[in-house]
């Protein structure tokens, strides 16, 4: 008689709160804990009240020290909600599951039109993707007029786009995040993680 091999636990998938759902529970000042995982520069251009702004490279390198003083009414937030599912899993890596991430992010909350806090105006790092990316192809293909073999430089950047649809990063989008331009007043994690220690 053989013996049935164990299934595989899947990994549990983030669970998704809605932005009217989040509303209300947010109405009174209260509610879960907001970690908006957004670039600095992102962050102090429009972010959510209350919201402690902990980038995704920063969340995974500090993780362990954030668990202690987080718990499953957190909920992450990100542009347009895929950053915030990486962060939910980073966490959950490290022993922390069942966070929710705010479902299409910042872009469903301002369109629903949730309060926010504006700073200085910023491209979204999501648009200077486009702008990077569309402006080499397009040089590239034009340069290709005169130069043969130049498009090749246009289909890697493609190459590179679709990879990062299927795997759901963006290493362009990481070495953007990386410019002054976007990184904006630093966070502290101690900051941070004493605010979230005084926080009922």
């Amino acid at each position: 008689m053989t013996t049935p091999t164990p299934t595989p636990t899947p990994t549990p998938t983030p669970t998704a709160i809605d932005t009217a759902v989040l509303r209300g529970l947010t109405k009174d000042g209260r509610g879960p804990r907001l970690l908006d995982v957004r670039t600095p520069g992102e962050f102090h251009t429009v972010h959510i009240p209350g919201a402690y702004n902990v980038p995704l490279d920063t969340l995974r390198e500090h993780r362990a020290e954030l668990l202690r003083h987080l718990d499953e009414d957190t909920v992450l937030i990100c542009r347009s909600g895929a950053r915030a599912a990486q962060a939910e899993q980073a966490l959950a890596d490290a022993g922390l599951p069942g966070l929710r991430v705010l479902e299409g992010g910042m872009v469903a909350w301002e369109a629903a039109g949730g309060p926010v806090t504006r700073g200085a105006a910023r491209w979204e790092l999501e648009r200077q993707v486009r702008l990077i990316a569309g402006s080499i192809v397009l040089v590239s293909g034009l340069a290709g007029l005169a130069i043969p073999g130049l498009p090749l430089i246009g289909t890697a950047v493609g190459a590179g786009l679709t990879f990062a649809a299927v795997t759901n990063t963006c290493a362009m989008g990481m070495m953007l995040a990386r410019l002054p331009y976007n990184r904006g007043p630093r966070t502290d994690i101690n900051t941070v993680i004493a605010a979230l220690k005084s926080r009922p």
